[in-house]
């Protein structure tokens, strides 16, 4: 037991699975870490900022959960008391359907010191490693990053919404709902638009399916994609092809 540090907790956005997109702020707090507790999402090799910290997993794997979310936030604080510097290690930005907020209100209702360090969010960055802008002029003004699966494990109402609109969508936590997806964007006459899913972005296991919301569903089974994986769905996803057609061109030269 530590009696000489003072308890703290240092939330940290991980980013979206290649390690070297961890801030150098996270990467800096992580060295003075005591005890780390990170999720599944994070990339291991993170851990090696923190070689001198107790590293707890408390992800979910398969479904199965290796603490419920009360253990964790007991988890931070009973750590944070008799080691000094936690650190909460979490996937993407905590802040975006991490339920960062909830482990820094708890922290801090126990008279936790707390710091809140943001990470580069997988809505964001997978799209954008893949050469698929979420904006573009003339295209799409505006983005939506909705939730596929809700509390009560339900597909989010806004994911209609959103449908209606001629805005880019990027829905987190979706696959097992992409037949109620692609049935509300169905159900808007826009069969044909182009739909991206990136499965395990920014990593070396990274796989993509692209076609449109008409024939996702058979790329889909027909690649094995599944989770965790972001969907795309958007004009903007026929950008990737522009791209990579003008890169192959330069090249060529």
């Amino acid at each position: 037991m530590l009696t000489n540090n003072q308890p703290k907790l240092s939330l940290i956005g991980a980013g979206p699975g290649d390690p070297d997109l961890l801030t150098i702020k996270g990467m800096k707090t992580l060295q003075s870490a005591d005890v780390v507790l990170y999720d599944a999402l994070v990339n291991a090799e993170l851990l090696k900022y923190a070689p001198q910290a107790e590293c707890i997993f408390v992800g979910k794997r398969k479904g199965c959960y290796a603490y419920q979310q009360d253990q964790i936030n007991e988890l931070i604080v009973s750590r944070a008391k008799s080691h000094g510097h936690v650190v909460r290690l979490k996937g993407g930005d905590p802040f975006v359907f991490g339920r960062g907020s909830e482990e820094l209100e708890f922290a801090i209702s126990h008279g936790i010191s707390t710091e809140f360090i943001p990470g580069i969010s997988s809505a964001l960055a997978v799209p954008a490693s893949q050469n698929i802008p979420l904006t573009q002029r003339g295209m799409s003004e505006s983005f939506w990053v909705i939730t596929g699966t809700t509390k009560e494990h339900k597909l989010s109402k806004d994911v209609a919404l959103a449908a209606k609109s001629r805005a880019t969508v990027i829905i987190l936590m979706g696959m097992s709902k992409l037949g109620e997806i692609v049935s509300l964007f169905k159900g808007e006459h826009k069969d044909q638009l182009p739909v991206a899913i990136i499965q395990n972005g920014t990593t070396e296991q990274e796989q993509i399916g692209i076609g449109t919301v008409e024939t996702i569903e058979q790329i889909v089974n027909e690649n094995g994609l599944s989770n965790p994986a972001i969907i795309v769905i958007g004009e903007v996803v026929k950008q990737r092809g522009i791209l990579t057609k003008i890169k192959q061109t330069v090249e060529a030269v």
